[in-house]
């Protein structure tokens, strides 16, 4: 018999949704940031994103897909997502709430679905790379396919 594929919850939604993506792992026993991912693969960097939990001064969660280089503007986050303002989800609160835990999150098949934003530059992008759903797993993808995956939007949510 041959080795099992792995596949993550995203992984089975892609699927069930017949949207097509390629996935790469690595070595990966604890958390790693994306610029470390990015050069294990040999990615270009601008390619590679991160996923980010922020919670709303309504105690609504929301989801930001952004660049790895790039840091989140937490006032336009907030007005995209019709907030007052936002604050990262604390990291001991992400599993309960995503099912994910750190360097293994990803917009596609949490939980419950957050209202999720995509930096708008991604669309420019052939391809993208996201976490797969578990430690030392991306996927690669488009990014109108991530959107359509993930129910999310498209907008400017980052520092210039």
């Amino acid at each position: 018999m041959g080795k099992k594929e792995v596949k993550t919850n995203a992984m089975r939604i892609l699927d069930r949704m017949k949207i097509p993506y390629e996935y790469d792992t690595y070595e990966c026993d604890d958390f790693v940031d994306g610029i470390q991912v990015a050069d294990m693969l040999g990615t270009d960097r601008s390619l590679v994103y991160k996923t980010l939990v922020a919670v709303g001064k309504s105690g609504g969660c929301y989801v930001f897909v952004i660049p790895i280089e790039a840091e989140i503007d937490f006032k336009k986050a907030a007005r995209v997502v019709g907030e007052k303002s936002l604050e990262m989800l604390h990291l001991k609160d992400l599993t309960r709430v995503t099912g994910y835990i750190r360097g293994g999150c990803t917009a596609i098949g949490m939980k419950k679905q957050y209202p999720t934003v995509i930096q708008e530059s991604a669309q420019q992008l052939p391809h993208m790379y996201v976490s797969g759903g578990k430690l030392g797993m991306q996927l690669k993808l488009a990014p109108e396919d991530l959107r359509k995956a993930a129910g999310a939007s498209f907008a400017d949510v980052t520092h210039r």
